[in-house]
């Protein structure tokens, strides 16, 4: 009797961390490293808008089972408006809502793809960032992307999924603001 007692504990036990999935994704962009772009303080306005057509960041794919999806604890858009800002604000930008210059940031898609099977895993990334740069005159636009993989054994490391994306995201916003066109565009 002892034995089934136990037996019956292990097994609730079991069952219960492997239902206990995590159901947000901690998104923490950071700022790259930037070089300085401009000697005088350029005013710029910056607007960054959420342009996806779905909330969640991840979608857990199992075979033969409905998609499991996972939504981040942030709003990417805020942390991403505050990566840019401050991105911008050290590469010698001043930003000014009253500008003239004004920068919008579309993320167009920001997800993470995970496709799960009885003996591992596959997660792409995949990140989409619209730039739309406008002056009194002309208009610049160029879409950005960038992509990468991680697979592994087993079930997906939530932490592997959630570095490989915020490493994604830094690697973006780095190659936006260092973006030799685009500051070009901005100092006209």
């Amino acid at each position: 009797m002892r034995r089934l007692t136990l037996l019956i504990a292990t097994a609730g036990i079991l069952f219960g961390c492997a239902s206990n999935a995590p159901t947000h994704m901690a998104l923490n962009p950071q700022l790259p490293a930037i070089s300085a772009h401009t000697m005088a303080a350029k005013p710029i306005a910056i607007e960054m808008i959420d342009t996806r057509s779905a909330n969640f960041v991840a979608r857990f794919n199992h075979e033969g089972d409905a998609a499991r999806l996972v939504s981040p604890s942030e709003a990417p858009r805020q942390q991403l408006d505050t990566v840019f800002r401050q991105g911008f604000n050290r590469a010698g930008y001043q930003i000014d809502p009253a500008a003239t210059n004004h920068m919008q940031l579309q993320l167009e898609k920001l997800l993470t793809d995970v496709n799960e099977t009885t003996f591992g895993y596959e997660a792409s990334n995949d990140i989409i960032i619209n730039v739309i740069a406008s002056n009194s005159s002309q208009t610049f636009t160029k879409r950005y992307t960038a992509r990468n993989t991680v697979s592994g054994p087993l079930s997906a490391d939530f932490a592997t999924l959630e570095l490989a994306v915020n490493e994604l995201l830094s690697d973006l916003t780095g190659k936006i603001i260092n973006d030799p066109e685009l500051n070009q565009f901005i100092q006209q």
